[in-house]
Parts: C-alpha cells; structure tokens; sequence
C-alpha cells in the first residue's frame, strides 16, 4: 500500500485535529465492507437465495431499499453471472446517498452532470423505474465507454449520453432540467484508502483549481435547471476548499438556497466556518459522511433549490433531422418491428413503449416519454434494439434480448444445465439442435441471457465480448 503522504496528513490535522487525523489513518490501513445495489429487474428474495449458492452472505441494509453488505464471499461477488447480468451493482454505501437524495421520479427531466463511470446514473434510471427523461454527460470519451457499457449492463434504457464539457452546458440548455446530480470530480480524499495513488501527487495549491471546476460545475448546472428544481452537489473529498467553499461562493452570488437534508446513515453537518472566517449558516444543512463512522467512503452531500432565474447564454437549438426518435408505427422502423414481434411472438403494442431511432445498418430503442430537443447533441440515445441484415431482418442485440425477453413466446432457447451455460458465456457453440436455424433468446433458469444463432452446427452463443472479459463464476 502506498504510504498516506505528509501533506495529506497535515492538511487533516491543521483542519480537523489530532483525533480526526488517528481515525483517518485508521480509516486508511483497514479494510471497508462492500456493498451491493439491487437492480429493478431483481427478485431479492430468489436472488439472496442463489447468491447463498456462492457462499455470498447479503446483510439487508435499513431503511435503504435493496441496499446489501456483502458479510461473506467477497472475492466472489464481482464473479456471479447475475452481476455480470446487472441484477445488482457494487457500489459503496456512502456512493448510493446522493442519487437518494436527489430522489428523481419517472415525471423529471433529469441530468447527471459528470456520470461516468455510472454508477449513480444506473441507481437514478432504476429510481426513475427506467422511464421519464435522464442525461448522462461526461467530457472523457474514454470514461464514456465505460459508462455506456455499465448502462447496457443494467438495461437502463431512459438514458441519453453527451460528451460535452459540463461548465458548457448552457449553451445547449437553458431552465430545462427538474432534478441535476452534480457529483464533481475532485481530491478524493474520502476513498484515498482505495485510490491509494492520489497521495503521490496531492497537494493544497492543486486543490484550488479543483476547485474551480467544482464552482464552473455547478455555475452551469444553476444555468439549466428550471426554477424550483433541485441539484445535489455531491464530492467523495473531505477538503473545506471543495466542499463548503464552494458553496459559500455559489451562495454569495446566485439564486439558490440550501435545504436541509436527513440522511439514512450517519452523518454530520457541514461547516460554517473557514479558519476565522463566517460562512453562510445554512451550510449546516449540507452532510458529511465520514468513512470510518459508516465503514465505507467519505462523502459530502448538499442539496440546493433554485430560486428564481439566471440570465444565461441563449442556448442554441439544433433543427438537424438526422436523428429522429420514431414511434413504432412509423413506416421507417414498423416493418422490422413487426418482424421481429412475429418471429418472437411478442405483443406488437409492447413496442409502442419505445421510441426508436436508425443509425446506418443500426436500431436502438429508448423508453417512449424520453425527451429532447436536440437529439443530435447525443453520442448515444437508449440502448441498442438491433443491426438490420442483408434480408432486411433485424438480428436483436444483447440489451433488447434481456428487456423483451419476458414478453416472448417464440425461438427460445432454454440451457438445460451449468456446463451449456459456460460454453454460452464464454462465447462458443453448444452442440445441440434446437430447432430450426435463426437467431434465439437464450434463457437459464427464467432468466434472460441474450442471444444465439441455432445453426446445422449447434447454438452460436452471441454473449456480447465485452461482458467475456470479465471472469464469470458459475455456482
């Protein structure tokens, strides 16, 4: 383990004190519990039960809902093919306490400011019961990746993703958004025992800049989020620099104020003071988390509502029609879909809960009440439904599989034991005829895998690769 650096040491002494200081260094040296999210599609109790068939020991967190720690089987819980499935996330208890307290609802337009990897973006599109509007923006590419594929993962099928600049946001967005999570970039210092790498290079002059981001950050959100909506401003630092002086800035200048907020672990109020200096008295209203007193991360958590508006920029409105979101019934996606409801024997009006749009040889589907002005702003809208073939036939992907498959009735596949299963996951071919040629949804125990290819040969798995690197475990 890295060495906790003496500028992060002395920075915790001159600030906190003596006995914050021993805690932290205790914090750092012990190991923390791990926790688990469970997503909408999971059956708790069913899945409790499999994972007891891991040796994996779940302790219900209360009054979270679906919130586990992992008592027992902890090298094992990243390994399960119902994690691999998203049926649960592993996330840090402190982690999940934002999205909860942003508390969105399938009726918002909401956005997560700097989402990946997403981890909160996934719990905010399972609170929103995967419907209403959700924005996931981040300005690394790279991260985006990472985020899209956490997304399909879970099927969080309401999300459209930017890659822009978050301090630049208004330029697209002008009083639009009811609920904004800004869970900034920032020093760390409340998950240094597990990033151990930011003592190498932390110092307070780097702080500073963070912290200006941090202000340009949520500048941007008040810029566009309507009048009366909330935004969280969330960090996983523990510095005053980031946190409370932020706001004290934010307050001085700008139409919001501070509400109080109860969190459902524990927690202390925020500072009101800097050194010899008063700050504004509603930052006790703000929560931190410290690390050593929940056994996870360390966390600062406010919540803010806007006030009045904000003269801003006009945002530019984009009349491209390159990207269009087509209900099911339009003449340029209707015939695939009716296809594809034929050969699977799902309900043609199960359709028409999406809206769907075309990208070359490529169909995706997003929830049917997603909304947005300038779609073509978007890297991505929805989840993948699809690639049209050569015959004019859409072979579903992986993401439509898991979220249609219990609505079908045709061309399924149902694996009859642990070792197809394996052969599946691991991309190859089950030597086994399972009816006429085509592509299937493939199914274990009820649940829904994806997808094959039944040929002369046997089943072609067409698990995705991307979830084939990680080690999958089977019980």
């Amino acid at each position: 383990m890295i060495l906790l650096s003496e500028k992060i040491e002395n920075y915790i002494l001159q600030t906190f004190g003596d006995d914050y200081l021993k805690k932290y260094k205790e914090f750092y040296h012990s190991n923390y519990g791990s926790y688990i999210r469970l997503s909408n599609k999971a059956d708790a109790d069913n899945l409790i039960t499999n994972l007891k068939n891991y040796g994996i020991q779940l302790e219900k967190i209360e009054p979270l809902e679906n919130v586990y720690k992992v008592i027992a089987g902890e090298d094992l819980i990243g390994k399960t093919f119902y994690y691999i499935l998203g049926y649960y996330y592993i996330q840090s208890l402190s982690s999940m306490i934002p999205a909860i307290v942003l508390n969105p609802s399938e009726n918002d337009r909401v956005l997560d400011l700097c989402a990946a990897p997403g981890s909160k973006t996934t719990q905010i599109s399972d609170l929103m019961k995967n419907k209403g509007t959700l924005i996931a923006n981040d300005i690394s590419l790279d991260r985006l990746k990472v985020l899209m594929f956490n997304l399909d993962k879970m099927n969080s099928i309401n999300v459209g993703v930017l890659n822009k600049k978050g301090e630049l946001l208004s330029k697209y967005f002008e009083n639009y958004f009811d609920k904004i999570l800004v869970d900034a970039p920032c020093s760390a210092l409340g998950i240094v025992q597990k990033k151990g790498e930011v003592s190498n290079w932390w110092n307070i002059n780097k702080i500073g800049g963070i912290a200006d981001i941090q202000y340009k950050l949520l500048l941007s959100a008040i810029k566009i989020l309507k009048p009366g909506g909330t935004i969280v401003y969330s960090t996983c630092t523990l510095t005053l620099e980031e946190n409370e002086l932020v706001l004290n800035r934010i307050l001085k200048k700008y139409p919001v104020k501070l509400v109080d907020i109860k969190l459902p672990i524990k927690s202390h109020p925020a500072f009101t003071k800097y050194n010899q200096e008063n700050l504004d008295e509603s930052l006790a209203f703000a929560k931190r988390i410290l690390p050593w007193e929940v056994y996870s991360e360390g966390f600062f958590v406010s919540k803010l509502v806007k006030t009045d508006k904000l003269n801003s920029e006009t945002p530019t409105i984009h009349t491209s029609k390159k990207i269009e979101l087509l209900s099911y019934n339009n003449a340029r996606v209707k015939d695939f879909l009716f296809r594809v409801s034929d050969y699977y024997g799902i309900d043609e009006n199960i359709f028409d809960d999406y809206k769907y749009i075309t990208r070359s040889k490529d169909l995706y589907f997003v929830n049917k009440d997603w909304q947005a002005e300038n779609p073509e702003l978007f890297n991505r809208i929805g989840s993948k439904f699809g690639s049209i073939d050569k015959n004019k036939i859409v072979q579903i992907h992986t993401s439509a599989a898991q979220i249609l498959g219990k609505y079908s009735s045709k061309n399924i596949v149902e694996l009859d034991d642990k070792k197809e299963l394996e052969i599946y996951f691991n991309g190859g071919t089950i030597k086994k005829d399972y009816g006429k040629e085509g592509q299937k949804i493939v199914k274990y125990q009820g649940l829904t895998l994806g997808t094959a290819v039944q040929s002369k040969d046997g089943l072609k798995s067409q698990f995705p690769r991307s979830l084939r690197t990680q080690e999958i475990v089977i019980a």
